[in-house]
């Protein structure tokens, strides 16, 4: 069976196929067929303005009909499209997003930030790691941050912040926020004993893939500061050519490393793990879900 999932953040828009078949031991398994971004930058328009210009808004139309011409080629059924902190902030959002269903027939859901941090965990990250200890899944986006933190196995505290990438670049966030973001963590930890952090996002993965590790060993806090500090002694054009990063992703690997580095100093973890997982894999598990019953 071949699902879908479309992720429309404030940096970019994600196209994500998968095909689900069940294992030896009877569950299913989820099988990447594809894997499509376009770096709208939507938040670009919205943490300043307060609204999608019409150029980006003609971009995500555009978007959409190339996603809809790949979901026909792949013969896809089933598909769940959801859009996150710069949509949930657009003022023209449900114009927008009526015009794309009147185009393409495609319906996207704007979600809460609650409702991505429950589609994070619902992409099973926490089936596979040790019972008997805390973790932290922290996934960084251009507007928002979810943190999800999970201990013997069972969820404890979600949370969605608007602190993200892009409003950092635009200067968007204040000290109230960090503030309130630090207090929220380090009470949510209260008793858990040492926690384990779980990135998710590509500048975390860009970050994993430079840093050479071996798949499945965690990058270290100081690795994160170290590279914070290389990055942020260039410019965004001399990170581009000297760690062959495109522009959407120079710029914003930044302040992305000062969110990981911050969440991970309050809740005192040192390591890190990056399993390339995200949003659009948590749909994916949802929709199946979904589809099943």
């Amino acid at each position: 069976m071949k699902l879908a999932a479309i992720d429309i953040g404030s940096n970019a828009a994600r196209l994500l196929i998968s095909e689900a078949s069940p294992n030896s031991q009877g569950r299913m398994d989820f099988t990447k067929v594809n894997l499509v971004r376009v770096p709208l930058r939507l938040g670009l328009d919205v943490f300043s303005e307060g609204a999608i210009s019409e150029k980006r808004a003609t971009h995500l139309l555009n978007t959409i009909k190339a996603y809809k011409l790949l979901l026909e080629v792949y013969e896809v059924k089933h598909l769940k499209a959801c859009a996150t902190s710069a949509m949930r902030d657009a003022s023209n959002a449900a114009e927008i997003l009526q015009t794309v269903k009147q185009e393409t027939g495609i319906d996207i859901k704007v979600i809460s930030g609650q409702e991505e941090a429950s589609f994070l965990y619902d992409s099973h990250i926490a089936e596979n790691l040790d019972k008997n200890r805390s973790y932290m899944y922290i996934d960084v986006g251009g507007g928002s941050t979810e943190v999800t933190i999970f201990s013997n196995n069972s969820l404890r505290h979600k949370e969605s912040f608007n602190i993200g990438t892009i409003r950092l670049l635009q200067q968007q966030v204040n000290d109230d926020q960090w503030q309130y973001m630090k207090d929220t963590i380090k009470s949510s930890i209260k008793g858990l004993g040492t926690i384990t952090a779980i990135g998710s996002g590509g500048n975390i993965n860009k970050v994993f893939s430079l840093s050479k590790r071996k798949e499945g060993k965690p990058l270290t806090l100081d690795v994160l500061k170290d590279y914070y500090k290389e990055f942020n002694g260039f410019t965004v054009e001399e990170r581009i050519h000297l760690y062959n990063l495109r522009e959407d992703r120079a710029d914003v690997i930044v302040p992305a490393l000062q969110i990981y580095i911050n969440i991970m100093r309050w809740a005192d973890a040192e390591e890190i793990y990056v399993p390339k997982i995200g949003l659009a894999d948590g749909l994916i598990q949802s929709l199946y879900a979904e589809v099943s019953r």
